[in-house]
């Protein structure tokens, strides 16, 4: 099925339940079967809309993807007030939004590549071009603003954002976001 295909409703129902399965289980335990029975469809009508549960997968991890970039760029771009060189820091800020209502179990795309161990799978293209993404966002606000080496600052930031959602998922520092966007605040020398 073509990404940019028009889903029927039955596809719709089937993509809602699996992002939900596959987010709340993982990928590996959550079969067709279960997937269609709770979404009130045959397999069949799964398989008819979706070709295979890999392509079902690298749908679900689309559909993450174009939530979480439209809820970062409503955080960064929905506050055109906010100074240039501050507004990477509203990445943290949705970040931390995220977390708390999309992300209780982790980045879905960090688990979802700790499940598909193949590289050709459909889902680990979805899974790369989201993380290059964030990177390339990052760097285009630094360059935006005006900062220093906006390609290194972009990759730091990263790492303390994907750091950041890691450990904030685990449990392990409370508040993880906001301390990480403390260090970022340091680094980008703004008060």
């Amino acid at each position: 099925m073509n990404q940019d295909a028009v889903l029927t409703p039955a596809a719709e129902r089937v993509l809602a339940v699996a992002g939900k399965l596959f987010y709340e289980n993982g990928i590996h335990a959550v079969g067709v079967e279960t997937i269609a029975t709770e979404a009130g469809v045959t397999k069949k009508t799964l398989y008819d809309r979706f070709g295979s549960k890999d392509a079902l997968i690298g749908h679900y991890l689309r559909r993450r993807d174009e939530r979480w970039r439209a809820h970062v760029r409503e955080a960064v771009e929905g506050r055109p007030r906010v100074a240039p060189a501050r507004r990477p820091l509203l990445v943290f800020d949705a970040l931390d939004e995220w977390m708390a209502r999309e992300n209780t179990r982790g980045c879905g795309f960090v688990n979802a590549h700790a499940e598909l161990t193949d590289e050709a799978h459909p889902g680990r293209l979805v899974i790369a071009e989201q993380k290059r993404w964030l990177l390339d966002y990052l760097r285009e606000l630094a360059e935006q603003a005006g900062l220093d080496n906006p390609g290194k600052l972009a990759d730091t930031l990263l790492v303390l954002l994907e750091g950041a959602t890691v450990t904030a998922s685990l449990g392990v520092v409370p508040g993880a976001v906001r301390a990480a966007r403390e260090v970022a605040k340091s680094l980008l020398d703004v008060s």
